[in-house]
């Protein structure tokens, strides 16, 4: 498991005050015990001095100085007043043979005393360490022994007992203050370390979160950090080091981009240095050299090849470079390059900032894709004059039209008497007005729009569409719209959209004469794309029409004019769409439009 920097200094100083805590509690301790003994042993010993006075005094006396330390009160008092002592348990006078005489206590007196620990030889033998684990340990009490003496007889003992027990409760009870006070210094010492370590690592913090920026593509980062010496410099360097980031993405994002658009040229294009090594070659360029992947690819350390490794002797790309090498730039007539066809050679000398030559630049044009290029801008050319003449002629057509259907209408008032008569002009009538929705249709597909692009979002536009849709279909023909209301707008002229919408949802409804199901329906697609898809489970569309169905005034209907799917799918070129159908005869048919989502509008850039 990894520990972070701010755990490890938390852990750091929290050791160090425990350690000083461990130091001053084990010297605390040790001290305590000795306090403790030290004065349980004065007590002791002035007991025992006022005990050994009183029996020299009385043994003085005349008679059996036993009976006589037996019956004197006043070495009984003394005796007594030992239980009204701290820490002692009993004080007696014994006999050489550690037999009591006088005890405080009357039914002790005659029994064996055995000899306990002595409490002189704990105290001043012993280490601090060794009295503290005594007076945890012992199982027994502690002793004070004065002898008795007359000349150099014996005759007995004073022997003052002091409780281990009575001593380790009130060592226990001195130190619950202190053991209190340590545990709050501990918990106090650990939240001012978190303080501290918080403190500590902010500058750590505000570097993390400009690399997380810098991670994110942002190069203008700069860190506030505290002005101290060392933090100062820290974030004068990473603004040195930010500032050196940004200026090498913009070089290379310029030599990528430029990189791009040179790999993407038709035209076949290599770098060679002065020294005939291969620099950049583009995508055009590498089958002719044989070299299957960019050669700016190249390892590190590995050599780049030269030119005329990769090409046998006489070819006109070496030819060109070592012309260019002495005279600088060339451009020589069509050549023919084996492999690569008919070509035009230009060759061109790259200089540095000094002025002297770094390479040559090589270019080598494909005649005949020229050629191809030019008869296509040529027949292009043709093309919109053809145009424009057959608008024309279709302009001439319509206003003759438009005369005759006004003439054809006054023949209708002067031949109300002759039935006869007025059919032939209905059928003329009929005929030129078919012609005119002919001319009108071509009109619409030839005459250029003028595209007014903008957010259009299309919940309102089917909104719209509804009520012209359901009268079309009637009650024989279900229709469902399924367009969200928070589906993305998308790029387009709103009365060209509502057109072609329209078209596809009226010739779906056509399409089912004997009713069925109409459902119309959009959602987000990927590439920033919006679906729109108009399905019916009308009668579809034969295998062998399906690729014509698009075309100018093809229609499989008696009563159609073959110009509503062309409008459609030229509406849907305009706006740089996309139209697919799948059709199914006997299961209906599904039109799918893909179109661009509006561009986000960005406000308050500036702030």
């Amino acid at each position: 498991m990894r520990i972070g920097i701010r755990t490890k200094q938390v852990a750091g100083v929290m050791a160090i005050v425990g350690l000083a805590l461990v130091v001053l509690g084990g010297w605390y301790l040790t001290s305590l015990t000795s306090v403790l003994l030290e004065s349980s042993r004065s007590r002791a010993q002035l007991l025992s001095n006022l005990i050994y006075q009183r029996t020299f005094a009385v043994m003085l006396q005349p008679g059996d100085p036993i009976e006589q330390l037996r019956a004197d009160d006043g070495l009984r008092t003394i005796l007594e007043g030992q239980a009204y002592s701290e820490n002692m348990v009993y004080a007696s006078i014994c006999d050489p043979q550690n037999r009591i005489i006088v005890d405080g206590f009357p039914d002790r007196v005659g029994l064996m005393l055995d000899p306990r620990p002595s409490l002189d030889d704990l105290i001043e033998r012993a280490g601090p360490m060794a009295r503290l684990r005594a007076l945890y340990t012992a199982g027994s009490d502690f002793e004070l022994r004065q002898s008795i003496m007359i000349g150099s007889s014996e005759l007995g003992s004073i022997r003052i007992g002091v409780s281990a027990w009575l001593l380790w409760d009130d060592f226990l009870e001195r130190i619950k203050g202190p053991v209190y006070w340590a545990v709050g210094i501990f918990l106090g010492s650990f939240i001012v370390a978190g303080l501290l370590a918080q403190l500590v690592l902010k500058p750590i913090h505000v570097i993390r979160s400009g690399l997380a920026r810098l991670g994110r593509g942002e190069l203008d980062v700069n860190v506030d950090l505290p002005q101290d010496a060392e933090l100062s410099d820290l974030g004068e360097s990473f603004r040195q080091v930010t500032a050196r980031m940004a200026e090498d993405r913009n070089e290379g994002v310029g030599k990528r981009a430029l990189e791009s658009v040179v790999d993407r040229l038709e035209d076949a294009v290599a770098l060679v240095g002065t020294t005939g090594t291969l620099l950049f070659c583009n995508a055009a360029m590498r089958p002719t050299l044989g070299l299957p992947d960019p050669v700016e690819a190249t390892p590190a350390g590995t050599a780049r090849p030269a030119l005329a490794s990769l090409l046998p002797e006489g070819h006109p790309y070496l030819e060109a470079v070592n012309r260019a090498l002495k005279q600088g730039a060339t451009e020589g007539g069509p050549v023919q390059v084996p492999g690569a066809g008919e070509r035009l050679v230009l060759t061109n000398t790259v200089q540095g900032a000094d002025g002297r030559p770094m390479g040559v630049m090589l270019v080598s044009r494909d005649i005949a894709l020229l050629n191809q290029m030019e008869s296509t801008l040529s027949y292009s050319r043709k093309l919109s004059a053809l145009n424009r003449l057959t608008a024309g002629i279709a302009h001439e057509i319509k206003n003759p039209l438009n005369a005759t259907m006004i003439h054809l209408e006054l023949m209708k008032l002067k031949l109300a008497e002759r039935p006869e008569a007025l059919e032939h002009v209905a059928v003329i009538a009929n005929q030129v007005r078919r012609l005119d929705e002919v001319v009108q249709g071509f009109l619409k597909f030839t005459r250029p729009e003028d595209l007014h692009l903008e957010p259009v979002a299309l919940a309102p536009v089917f909104d719209g569409l509804r009520p012209i849709i359901d009268a079309e279909s009637g009650a024989r023909i279900e229709v469902a719209i399924n367009v969200p209301t928070e589906l993305p707008p998308v790029e387009g002229d709103p009365s060209l959209l509502e057109q072609a919408f329209l078209n596809l949802a009226l010739n779906a409804c056509q399409a089912m004469p004997e009713g069925g199901r109409l459902t119309i329906s959009a959602r987000q697609a990927p590439g920033r794309r919006v679906l729109v898809e108009v399905e019916d489970t009308g009668v579809g569309i034969s295998p062998e029409h399906l690729p014509r169905i698009f075309d100018l005034y093809f229609t499989t209907k008696k009563s159609g004019s073959g110009i509503g799917l062309s409008l459609v799918f030229r509406t849907v070129q305009m706006h740089n769409g996309e139209i697919e159908v799948r059709s199914t005869p006997g299961n209906g048919t599904t039109f799918r439009v893909h179109l661009r989502q509006a561009p986000e509008v960005f406000h308050g850039l500036g702030a």
